[in-house]
């Protein structure tokens, strides 16, 4: 018999808690909650869930502490659901360790589809990463290097590929920019966030078939870029 994903709620407020599980029970996820951070670390300890859903605004420690106290031993998929919408509050969560960020009020069909996303990175903690990332028509073989079009290489700089490849490992993942700079060019180049846009420019040019409006790599103004492999 195929077990339920198990999902983690992390919230203080009761309507949302109620909410959420009456609606991921009803998608058949088993679901626990947790009104606290500390509680809600507890049972991430305990419970091993595939994703956490966790809201910033706790009674006890900031949802972001929550975050980087999880990431020193875990490293399941962390959706935040907020009423935070400033850059500035999206970008410390996902620098913290977050996979992507909500907020509220949130559209359902929009939440449901961001755990699948998660449970896709969840699958992968549990075994090898895909090494042939698909997206309409782009084909990106992380082992070989290799990017097709259509079924027609694409040359890309060795950079380039780094960028794409690393987006592409966290495909639906929203990066930030500090987090690519350093995990492409390396920790000095944390605050040329143009040097990265230049790139990304150039990554537009070459594999979507509109660079103004991308299909595949994707911008969160201010915050970073994530790679979208839905069709």
């Amino acid at each position: 018999m195929k077990v339920k994903p198990h999902i983690l709620v992390i919230d203080d407020e009761p309507q949302i808690l109620r909410a959420l599980r009456t609606i991921l029970e009803a998608k058949r996820f088993q679901v626990s909650i947790a009104a606290t951070g500390e509680q809600g670390l507890a049972f991430a300890a305990s419970e091993q869930p595939d994703v956490i859903i966790l809201d910033l605004g706790l009674p006890d420690i900031d949802g972001v502490e929550v975050c980087a106290r999880l990431r020193e031993w875990s490293q399941v998929p962390v959706i935040v659901l907020s009423v935070r919408d400033e850059e500035k509050d999206k970008v410390l969560a996902l620098d913290e360790g977050a996979d992507d960020y909500l907020v509220k009020p949130f559209g359902i069909g929009e939440l449901l589809a961001r755990i699948r996303v998660a449970l896709r990175h969840s699958a992968q903690l549990h075994g090898s990463p895909e090494p042939v990332v698909r997206g309409g028509d782009l084909e990106i073989d992380l082992a070989r290097r290799v990017v097709r079009k259509k079924g027609k290489e694409v040359k890309l700089t060795a950079t380039e590929f780094n960028l794409l490849a690393y987006l592409a490992s966290n495909a639906g993942r929203v990066l930030t920019h500090r987090n690519l700079l350093e995990k492409v060019w390396g920790p000095e180049y944390t605050d040329n966030v143009e040097y990265l846009r230049v790139f990304m420019s150039q990554l537009r040019r070459k594999l979507e078939q509109d660079p103004r409006h991308p299909r595949f790599l994707l911008s969160d103004p201010g915050v970073g870029y994530r790679f979208s492999s839905d069709d």
